[in-house]
């Protein structure tokens, strides 16, 4: 689960808001592509969405409580270890200077209700039971996300990784399932650019999921749909690997060339183990 949504994270990235015309042209999954604007975000690197789903898989793998500050600990030694582009503007230069998740969670304003909770919410979904799901999406989010569309649309993204992890249904019901537990209105068909806000990212994902039957499929339609694709393709991709209904069909050449650091593509296929072991 960790890369392939790295890879719809890296892949996404290249064409995050971008003019409609050049994601016409270069969505064709052949490899990664260099941002038209973006130029510190080399193609093949992992942005802001991976690196935070990586502090909350790490979180849930130490077996620690399930708190504020143990979370903001994880964000601010996640982006400590490896800083990189992709964050907002204001937040990454947040980043840059809080000293520790105790200063984090003295300085941050909460109030957003953007895409940044539900992004890093899909190991959540491997937990037991609706209920754990809820409470920890509903906590994480909070942490930087306390507003009620930040809160759901982080509670759908999680919700949908427990659905195809436990093959609940069949998957254009995905949208009508998530809604049943959290309000919104999940099961309608997104259509158009993703704007910033989080409950547009989480829409588009469940709508390419519930229109997809193969992982290359799927990534292709998340960016298709212009603007914040990277978090869009993230979320679907995510819910995508825990199902049986979707081919496994990432082109190696996206998987082979995803960024292999410290923190790449080996470090996330370890973690992952452990996260669903």
């Amino acid at each position: 689960m960790l890369i392939e949504l790295a890879v719809g994270d890296a892949y996404g990235a290249g064409f995050e808001y971008a003019p409609p015309e050049f994601v016409t042209a270069h969505n064709t999954l052949r490899g990664y592509v260099q941002h038209p604007t973006h130029l510190g975000i080399r193609p093949g690197a992992y942005t802001d969405d991976t690196q935070m789903t990586l502090a909350v898989a790490e979180l849930m793998v130490a077996g620690d409580p399930w708190t504020p500050a143990n979370l903001a600990d994880r964000f601010v030694a996640a982006f400590a270890r490896d800083p990189r582009e992709g964050y907002a503007g204001r937040f990454h230069d947040f980043l840059l200077t809080v000293a520790d998740g105790a200063d984090f969670l003295r300085r941050i304003r909460p109030e957003s209700d953007k895409s940044g909770a539900a992004m890093r919410a899909a190991p959540i979904g491997l937990l037991p039971t609706v209920a754990d799901v809820l409470h920890h999406a509903r906590v994480q989010a909070a942490v930087t996300h306390d507003t009620p569309d930040g809160i759901a649309a982080a509670q759908a993204a999680a919700l949908a990784v427990y659905y195809t992890h436990n093959d609940l249904g069949p998957l254009p019901e995905i949208g009508a399932w998530i809604a049943g537990q959290v309000p919104g209105d999940w099961a309608r068909p997104w259509r158009g650019k993703v704007g910033s806000k989080g409950r547009m990212s989480v829409a588009a994902a469940l709508t390419a999921l519930a229109g997809s039957t193969s992982a290359s499929e799927l990534l292709r339609r998340c960016v298709a749909f212009t603007g914040d694709v990277d978090t869009v393709a993230t979320i679907a991709l995510a819910a995508a690997a825990r199902s049986a209904q979707v081919t496994p069909d990432l082109p190696p050449a996206l998987v082979e060339t995803l960024e292999n650091g410290r923190y790449g593509r080996d470090y996330l296929a370890e973690l992952n183990t452990r996260l669903l072991g």
